[in-house]
């Protein structure tokens, strides 16, 4: 008998990424995503399938995880077996403009689906996976951390994201529900969302190496972060499930980059020459022309900065037999490859 999957967040990045390596492992997919006039299902169109297709194994549902009542209704009608809560607003920058609406959907979404779980007695047969994040250890004292650091988080995204880890926590111990917490560091893609920075700047450079764009803007170009791929890290989503008790996973890569180290490797691949000149925000990236490609923009600097995150997945290499497959390199080869095939 085939396993079924629910999916909160379907439309996103690692959504569509688990979408495809559940359904290759023969599960069928259900998936929710929110009510929009313009379409939001670029990244999972090769899966959809038509609703008058018999033994479906992708199947689509509105909602929305800051709606009490859809939440309870699609968790009673699909029962399913295993639920990826990767629904949030999941831009640090925008949750400093809109913490209540990151608070409702990031924090009391996870809430949501964890009572409905409870309250439907689900508990025997659903196991729940929440997507955390690194930015949870915002300002760090450590260099490595790992599953006992503590939290430090340093906005509202963060902030939120902690709650749903500890509510988390706390239904598995409360009410015995096989809940799991993956606490996962920076990860990208080709279909990484536009105003994500490694997107940015891939897609910014692309288009600057083509002469599409003059100057492309950032902000803090010397925060420190640990880069994987989407697709090595969904794998470990699932992972996380399939163990025989539940518990807490630390994903990385365990190797770190500045944000200027990755836009210096982008410009080689791409074979764009550049020469860095100044400081602070005068800093700039200059052509072989002498303009300047590169600059620093003040409005992308965020209100409490994180300036280094560096992950350990010892206890996921070890328990779930975890490594990550696709370095750096090839991370930002697959996304040159995308820009190249959509402009």
């Amino acid at each position: 008998m085939k396993k079924t999957a629910l999916i909160y967040g379907i439309t996103g990045q690692d959504g569509s990424y688990l979408s495809e390596f559940l359904i290759k492992k023969n599960y069928v997919v259900h998936g929710v995503k929110r009510r929009s006039s313009s379409i939001n299902t670029e990244r999972i169109n090769h899966l959809y399938q038509d609703p008058h297709e018999k033994n479906k194994n992708f199947i689509l549902h509105y909602g929305d995880v800051t709606d009490t009542i859809s939440v309870k209704n699609t968790i009673e009608k699909i029962k399913p077996d295993e639920i990826y809560n990767l629904a949030a607003q999941s831009h640090v920058g925008v949750s400093f403009q809109i913490p209540e609406y990151t608070a409702n959907a990031d924090a009391l979404g996870t809430l949501r689906i964890l009572e409905s779980i409870r309250s439907l007695n689900l508990k025997k047969k659903v196991k729940f996976y929440q997507a955390g994040t690194s930015e949870m250890f915002g300002k760090t004292v450590t260099k490595y951390q790992n599953e006992k650091t503590n939290f430090y988080p340093r906005s509202p995204y963060a902030a939120s994201k902690v709650y749903a880890h500890w509510i988390t926590v706390n239904y598995r111990e409360s009410y015995n529900i096989f809940a799991c917490n993956g606490i996962l560091f920076n990860h990208e893609s080709p279909v990484r969302g536009e105003t994500f920075v490694t997107k940015k700047i891939v897609s910014g450079l692309y288009k600057i190496k083509n002469k599409k764009l003059k100057t492309l803007y950032l902000g803090n170009i010397y925060s420190k972060r640990d880069w994987g791929h989407a697709r090595d890290y969904v794998e470990a989503m699932w992972k996380i499930l399939q163990q025989k008790k539940p518990d807490d996973f630390v994903i990385a890569t365990g190797k770190q980059y500045t944000v200027k180290q990755f836009i210096n490797l982008t410009c080689k691949e791409l074979n764009l020459q550049i020469k860095w000149k100044g400081k602070g925000l005068n800093e700039t990236a200059l052509d072989k022309n002498g303009k300047a490609v590169i600059k620093i923009d003040k409005n992308y600097f965020r209100p409490s900065e994180v300036d280094s995150l560096l992950g350990d997945s010892s206890k996921a290499k070890k328990v779930l037999n975890w490594r990550p497959k696709i370095n750096l390199k090839q991370l930002i080869k697959e996304m040159i490859i995308n820009e190249h095939k959509n402009n």
